[in-house]
């Protein structure tokens, strides 16, 4: 007669993997595109680049209203805070289904060096964020001459 050996760990880690399984498919991008976030990706999607003597980022914020976003430059770090708020509200039995998103959203950036809080400068246009954040003296590039020995 054979002994056989029941190990219930190994049977409940076994049903907790299926368990993420089906709810990872289900709630995949395919089915619901605003839950399919890539990752390392937030809200608002973010351009920064060095411009020389100060750091640009640029937010793509579309359907957010300029008195809706905040910003707040603390211990070298950016942060973009706001909400979308929604335009309407449909209370038809048509709705097929909805991809756009509203609420709130916070998304910080670390700076790779140091800036000038008090002189950073905000334009808002066609629903993109544009933040100049101008480099300390101490951060900015400088050209170092060369010189020829004979």
């Amino acid at each position: 007669m054979a002994l056989m050996r029941w190990f219930p760990g190994r049977e409940i880690d076994r049903f907790r993997r299926e368990i993420d399984r089906i709810f990872d498919e289900f709630f995949s991008s395919e089915r619901f595109p605003a839950l399919g976030v890539q990752e390392g990706v937030g809200f608002p999607l973010l351009d920064v680049y060095d411009a020389g003597d100060k750091i640009v980022v640029k937010a793509e914020l579309p359907g957010v209203d300029k008195d809706d976003i905040e910003l707040v430059v603390k211990d070298n770090e950016l942060i973009i805070k706001g909400e979308k708020k929604k335009e309407e509200e449909i209370k038809e039995d048509n709705y097929y289904y909805s991809e756009r998103s509203f609420g709130s959203f916070v998304r910080s950036i670390r700076l790779p060096v140091e800036i000038k809080a008090d002189e950073v400068k905000a334009k808002f246009k066609n629903g993109v964020l544009e933040i100049e954040l101008p480099k300390v003296e101490e951060a900015r590039p400088k050209e170092i001459k060369i010189e020829v020995e004979d």
